[in-house]
């Protein structure tokens, strides 16, 4: 690996061109995003609201439920904990979440480790990686996430729980109305969006990465199971604190927040899993952070393009594939990447793109994808270049 030497003055002309250029597109272009946003959130909405009327018609029909189905069936359980509010609240904000998060990762789980089967991996984004994952990264990534959510994500809910219950009643016996928690849905995605944006871009300034952050980023490709493989004061301040404090702001019920803990896993998962697979929602926004580093920190994208952290992402194939897939086309057969350019000499391929070093935080050129170079010595000479940094 050839490491690039970072030019001062260059990398402020680069910096200024990119302010410059997001200072010319964005209003357009952050409207464009949050038309996005509000359609990933609109569209989850009104799924729910269609599931939920769906789901409650098919049950009242297969048991004869008669009245409010869910109403009956939360004053059955609520009955069964009746003076244990702390256990109920405990029992729906760890163990459904916890078993969310099992269930859908042991699938992929399956496909990573076996590489079957072939009608999963042909959608995976990275073709190249975890083809089958690293048997003692994933041990070691599994060990992290287990402890993880067992000592930090278990003592958070219970302070979560005393908090909630300091300003109102989380365990009611009346559940909100279906309208209600859908509201209280969306509000939860717009601050999970503003503070997982600004404690994720904290945590890549080069004083807390190297310390903390690195640990997520040794998995420049991503799978599932590590959406929560992290250092712990990362886990507890990037991961939950912008999950859980809205049902704490919002003096939540705990049916809509047991149902927003499964939801926001459920996302997280789909965006690290590392797989564009067909009618979920696209993860080549994240996973493009994990192989550029310096891209795309937001959930759905508003901030970034406000602060202009996703002028690269938007000049690349992975964004251009950034769309809800409705076919059974992989995207990366539709929309291929560009052929490789061809060096004057010795008709060789190489690329010029940067990898990141998960290990330093900083940008590479593997020598792999230079040209060779018509002089006496077989070495590599050093090519001077950008580091892309922290903004």
């Amino acid at each position: 690996m050839v490491e690039t030497k970072h030019s001062d003055t260059k990398g402020a002309a680069t910096t200024d061109s990119s302010s410059s250029s997001s200072r010319q597109e964005g209003p357009g272009g952050l409207w464009d995003s949050v038309k996005k946003a509000a359609f990933v959130i609109g569209s989850g909405i009104l799924f729910l609201a269609a599931f939920g009327n769906s789901l409650t018609w098919h049950l009242q029909r297969f048991w004869g439920a008669s009245g409010d189905f869910w109403q009956n069936l939360w004053t059955k359980l609520y009955l069964a904990f009746e003076g244990h509010d702390a256990a109920l609240f405990f029992f729906g904000t760890m163990l459904f979440p916890t078993l969310t998060f099992w269930v859908s990762n042991a699938l992929l789980l399956l496909v990573d480790t076996t590489g079957k089967p072939s009608f999963i991996t042909r959608y995976r984004i990275q073709v190249d990686k975890n083809n089958p994952v690293d048997p003692v990264k994933l041990r070691h990534a599994v060990k992290t996430v287990l402890f993880n959510q067992v000592f930090i994500s278990g003592p958070m809910v219970v302070v979560v729980y005393y908090l909630m219950s300091w300003l109102g009643n989380p365990c009611s016996p009346e559940l909100p109305t279906f309208h209600w928690a859908l509201t209280e849905l969306a509000a939860f995605a717009i601050l999970e969006e503003i503070l997982f944006y600004y404690s994720h871009r904290l945590f890549h300034h080069p004083g807390l990465y190297k310390h903390f952050h690195k640990q997520h980023h040794e998995w420049t490709a991503p799978i599932g199971v590590v959406a929560i493989y992290a250092h712990p004061l990362e886990h507890v301040i990037s991961n939950m604190l912008p999950v859980v404090i809205g049902p704490v702001i919002l003096g939540s019920h705990l049916s809509t927040t047991t149902l927003w803990y499964c939801l926001a896993l459920v996302s997280t998962t789909i965006s690290h899993c590392g797989y564009h697979l067909p009618f979920l929602p696209s993860p080549e926004f994240h996973d493009f952070h994990h192989l550029r580093f310096n891209q795309c920190f937001g959930v759905f994208g508003v901030l970034d393009r406000l602060h202009g952290t996703d002028t690269k992402f938007r000049q690349t194939k992975q964004y251009e594939r950034h769309t809800l897939l409705t076919s059974l086309t992989p995207l990366t057969e539709s929309i291929p990447d560009s052929p490789k350019k061809v060096s004057r000499h010795h008709n060789q391929p190489y690329s010029s793109e940067q990898h990141h070093n998960p290990q330093s935080g900083s940008f590479s050129l593997s020598s792999s994808t230079l040209p060779s170079l018509p002089h006496r010595s077989s070495s590599i000479s050093p090519v001077s270049g950008h580091m892309a940094k922290f903004v």
